[in-house]
């Protein structure tokens, strides 16, 4: 049985919440889906920077951020071994997913749209009239990977409780110990139904004049679409992240925390409960070593000269997959695809949603057209605009990276800079910050 809509957007992060409510309110009808029950946690960095602030507010969202409680940021705090440099940021906030993507689903059904959650949504084959989306409630799949996520306690402890989890996309998986699917928490605290198409009503499938794929790393949404591919840089790292509640003073709130290792590097930030969103990137071989994410976070904030934080060892981690990875193409007949679906690459201060919002709000007219009007170069047009807003904003963020990678390389940067500070210039304005006016490298300790 099928039911038809304008638009069908799969996944309700920022990307798919805001290119849905932008459809809605020009008139379309909308149905946003997503795997998850809502509300629930994500692994992120946890903050918008000064570009993504300024596009929520120009498209009336603004109220979003104040509402949901968000910690406005104001410096940026980056460690490796024993060096420390330090730097203003132009009004960015902190906010979590879990209230952050509420937020932006409840202003998409204030907009008009229809959402559903805990359903998986599989995009089918392109017909006359739209394109075919295939459904089925989460409550239905009784054969996926396990959903608990893994505590970290004491080794022998944790020998036996660990499990390893098979972390596929595409043609690709990275198995690794202690690490839960990045969306196996549940959060609460929020209300946890929104509008959401009864279950009774859920069709097995739907027909949309335009579909949208913005449903994460790997877009599992996408799996049946043999004209886009999905390729997973071969050095990438693993995300994990927590939140913890008790923490040491020195990480205050309003500044981004980074701590750069052999490894890894971890970031750290208040966020509106008061608790600490720590969010890392890891190679897949030091949370082997180190037997799990937590032990992980702790080696690297050690390196870098940060306060131990105990709580980390009971903490919930949840897990992602390869972090960096490129999209192929991001559109195909009545199909776009936006988001971190279209690739993605470790970002640095907040730069991932920015690229989200920015994205979901160029291709919502796009969307719009192609609702009309079908043609194939819409599908082309994207793909220059998707390049044009992101790809080419992401190739900075590669290098930096990739330069993060080398601990050594980050303590001669933080040596030179003091004497060389137009050095830092391409990376500010890679990242959609301005220039420092001022600028402190100190030796910790």
């Amino acid at each position: 049985m099928t039911t038809d809509w304008d638009v069908i957007v799969i996944g309700a992060g920022p990307a798919g919440s805001v290119a849905a409510r932008q459809l809605a309110l020009g008139g379309r009808r909308v149905l946003l889906l997503d795997r998850k029950r809502f509300p629930r946690r994500k692994v992120c960095g946890a903050c918008l920077n000064h570009g993504a602030v300024t596009l929520l507010e120009e498209i009336g969202l603004g109220d979003i951020l104040h509402d949901g409680g968000a910690v406005e940021l104001n410096g940026f705090d980056l460690r490796s071994g024993s060096r420390r440099l330090s730097l203003p940021l132009p009004s960015g906030r902190a906010i979590s997913r879990t209230v952050l993507d509420q937020k932006l689903v409840e202003a998409a059904i204030r907009g008009g749209v229809t959402f559903q959650d805990g359903v998986t949504a599989t995009v089918g084959e392109a017909n006359d009239h739209g394109r075919i989306v295939h459904l089925k409630s989460t409550n239905d799949i009784v054969c996926e990977e396990p959903r608990s996520t893994l505590q970290e306690c004491h080794p022998d402890l944790a020998a036996k409780r660990r499990r390893q989890f098979d972390l596929k996309i595409a043609h690709s998986s990275v198995a690794l110990s202690g690490l839960g699917d990045s969306d196996a928490g549940e959060s609460g605290g929020l209300r946890p139904r929104l509008n959401a198409v009864a279950d009774s009503r859920l069709m097995n499938s739907a027909n949309a004049q335009v579909v949208l794929s913005a449903d994460g790393l790997g877009h599992p949404s996408l799996c049946d679409v043999r004209e886009i591919r999905d390729r997973t840089v071969r050095s990438s790292r693993i995300g994990a992240g927590c939140e913890v509640a008790e923490f040491p003073a020195e990480y205050t709130p309003g500044v981004i925390h980074m701590a750069v290792g052999r490894g890894g590097y971890v970031g750290l930030v208040c966020v509106e409960s008061g608790a600490l969103n720590i969010a890392a990137a890891f190679d897949a071989r030091l949370i082997r070593d180190c037997g799990g994410p937590a032990r992980a976070a702790a080696s690297v904030l050690s390196q870098a000269g940060f306060p131990a934080i105990p709580a980390m060892a009971e903490a919930e981690w949840l897990g992602t997959p390869a972090l960096t990875r490129s999209t192929t193409p991001v559109a195909a007949e009545r199909l776009f695809v936006l988001g971190d679906a279209s690739g993605y690459v470790e970002p640095f201060t907040g730069e991932g949603m920015g690229w989200a919002l920015a994205s979901a709000v160029a291709l919502a007219p796009l969307a719009g057209a192609a609702c009309d009007d079908w043609q194939p170069a819409l599908a082309t047009q994207w793909s220059r605009e998707h390049s044009r807003l992101v790809r080419r904003r992401q190739r900075t963020c590669r290098m930096l990276a990739a330069f993060l990678k080398s601990p050594m390389c980050v303590r001669w940067a933080m040596f030179l800079l003091p004497k060389m500070p137009r050095l830092l210039q391409p990376l500010v304005h890679g990242v959609s910050l301005p220039t420092p006016q001022s600028l402190a490298i100190t030796r910790c300790g």
